[in-house]
């Protein structure tokens, strides 16, 4: 930084000196000029150094990084490996170095660095990219970073991360006995009681999807007993929190739904991977108003709570399953549960 300023004030000087020489150049039957030049010289020095603070893009109020911070550390090793660039290790250890700081774009282009190092035959490295590409918004389970999960399952069928992730992956593409099969290889692992608890919960849930799906169309939606029990012994418990929906179908995706598919209408948290946390199986008639309730929950004691945000989806299954297909016309809104007022949620789109 001092080498600057100094290359700085020479150019300054430089550039006082072009612009005096005229002014203080004794012409004939003309006074010097020294008061005007000098004041010039004085303003131009003065506004040169209050404006350049300014304007420039240096952060003059924060400090370099110390010679043994992460940030410096992390700075040297990506340096040194721009001399060494065939070292995999190296690769690998700048990759989770810049995982360590946050910085996901730049961690992930260290791991793929790595990975096309190993040949794609690094389980280490694959882990790794696919992490940095979710945690940076570049790609999901459904995408590139779940199929980066299972090309690590496959190199290291131990892998925790891999089995953990490649399962999530598995229950997001609706492969639920594949998911199933993973969460309780988990099991198998002897994982800390809280990680244990998460994962029977998944395993659960699937369980209760899977069986859903095996009862085909005939199945009846949760609400359909409703009438006859209300009008026995009407339900008032107040811990029943209950999400007023008007499902609707545009046109385009009418045309692609097929003649006496259920509808399903189902909750998840937003962001979070796996099985819904309450879901209705309903004829797919429209308009239609349903009551999602917290009651409708696949585990019990997983379902939303009051002011609790959640993301609800309405889909026509033309395949007469819980699983959906590709082609399934689908439609997504969020709300928070417990609102009193009746939400549109419009079937648009299709499934990919």
């Amino acid at each position: 930084m001092s080498g600057f300023i100094a290359i700085a004030g020479t150019l300054t000087l430089a550039a006082l000196i072009a612009l005096l020489f005229p002014l203080l150049r004794k012409r004939e039957g003309m006074p010097e000029a020294w008061r005007s030049g000098g004041i010039a010289a004085v303003l131009i020095v003065i506004s040169a150094a209050a404006l350049y603070p300014l304007w420039s893009s240096f952060k003059w109020s924060e400090p370099e990084p110390a010679a043994d911070s992460p940030t410096a550390m992390v700075g040297r090793l990506a340096r040194r490996l721009e001399k060494q660039p065939n070292d995999l290790d190296g690769w690998l250890l700048l990759g989770r170095s810049y995982s360590v700081i946050e910085q996901f774009p730049l961690a992930a282009r260290a791991y793929q660095r790595a990975d096309s190092l190993a040949d794609g035959k690094n389980a280490d490295a694959a882990i790794g990219l696919a992490e940095a590409l979710v945690n940076s918004g570049r790609s999901d389970l459904s995408g590139r970073a779940g199929k980066l999960f299972e090309q690590a399952l496959e190199l290291d069928g131990n892998s925790i991360k891999a089995l953990f992730y490649s399962a999530l992956a598995a229950s997001e593409r609706n492969e639920l006995p594949l998911a199933k099969q993973r969460f309780t290889r988990l099991l198998d692992g002897n994982p800390p009681p809280e990680v244990k608890r998460l994962i029977e919960e998944h395993i659960k849930a699937l369980d209760g999807m899977m069986l859903m799906a095996a009862a085909g169309p005939q199945a009846q939606a949760p609400q359909t007993a409703a009438p006859a029990q209300s009008t026995a012994q009407p339900v008032a418990s107040s811990s029943v929190v209950t999400v007023p929906l008007r499902v609707t179908i545009g046109p385009a995706a009418a045309a692609k739904a097929t003649a006496g598919a259920p509808l399903f209408v189902l909750a998840r948290i937003p962001g979070q991977r796996g099985p819904p946390i309450a879901v209705q199986r309903l004829s797919a008639t429209f308009p239609q108003d349903v009551d999602l309730r917290s009651t409708d929950a696949m585990v019990a004691g997983t379902g939303f709570t009051a002011g609790q945000e959640i993301e609800i989806e309405a889909r026509v299954a033309n395949g007469g399953s819980a699983i959906s297909v590709t082609g399934d016309p689908f439609g997504v809104v969020r709300v928070k549960a417990g609102g009193a007022a009746r939400t549109s949620l419009e079937i648009n789109q299709l499934k990919p």
